[in-house]
């Protein structure tokens, strides 16, 4: 059991290393996570298992849907609704972009096109397809994940560490969709994707710094979305549980 949930571990660091990644070095943590699962043996069984029978081909005309109304031509990726499907179709996905059969760029800019900014549609395909990966992957392997040691567990810091995941996600995104300059966008996210690494390890000195720094960044450039507050009270209250 613990084998298993050091590699579903390690599995899921990847995702996160990938989501917070620079775009330019995209490619190269697709194929750093599909090599953690051709060496992690347990993943490796749930892939081949959900492939096995998978029409991938089927699946992409069903996910990836193209609209032209006549007037605003649009495309978009809608996932598969089961757990099983689901991982597999965003494994053979991440498979094409890493031998290059379906390029990445391209992919982009056409089924996350933000602002015609490549940095806002690699946000956006991460918050959609790595994070579903995320999700399908701990739900397969919730019991292995959920063993915790012999002291009770806090449901209190669980849920506000959940709550503060969801306020940190959507402050993200709106960072990467407003109106303010490339360059403060690409600032903005890497201070909130370092505050999210410094709440993960507890360090309450840096998470400090990062919030005076953040609120110091979107009052300059006036870019205060309406969940700030919100997400400021969480993390005040997620220290206390440190």
């Amino acid at each position: 059991m613990t084998d298993t949930k050091e590699q579903v571990l390690s599995f899921l660091e990847k995702c996160e290393e990938l989501k917070s990644c620079k775009f330019i070095m995209a490619t190269t943590k697709i194929k750093d996570l599909l090599k953690c699962i051709v060496n992690c043996p347990e993943l490796y069984r749930l892939f081949e298992t959900v492939t096995r029978k998978f029409d991938y081909n089927a699946a992409k005309e069903q996910c990836l849907i193209s609209v032209d109304d006549g007037v605003l031509p649009q495309s978009y990726v809608m996932l598969p609704q089961t757990v099983g499907a689901r991982l597999a179709f965003i494994f053979c996905l991440l498979v094409e972009f890493d031998k290059n059969t379906l390029n990445f760029n391209d992919f982009l800019r056409k089924y996350f096109a933000y602002d015609g900014s490549y940095f806002a549609s690699y946000q956006a395909f991460c918050n959609i397809i790595i994070k579903g990966l995320q999700d399908c992957v701990s739900q397969v392997f919730k019991e292995q994940l959920d063993a915790l040691p012999e002291t009770a567990p806090d449901t209190h810091a669980a849920e506000v560490a959940s709550a503060l995941g969801v306020a940190l996600s959507q402050e993200m995104d709106f960072i990467v969709n407003c109106g303010i300059p490339e360059e403060d966008k690409q600032n903005g996210a890497k201070i909130l994707s370092q505050l999210a690494k410094a709440l993960e390890k507890g360090d309450e000195e840096l998470i400090d710094a990062l919030v005076c720094g953040y609120n110091y960044f979107v009052l300059r450039l006036g870019c205060v979305s309406d969940g700030i507050a919100e997400l400021i009270r969480l993390i005040e209250e997620f220290e206390k549980s440190l």
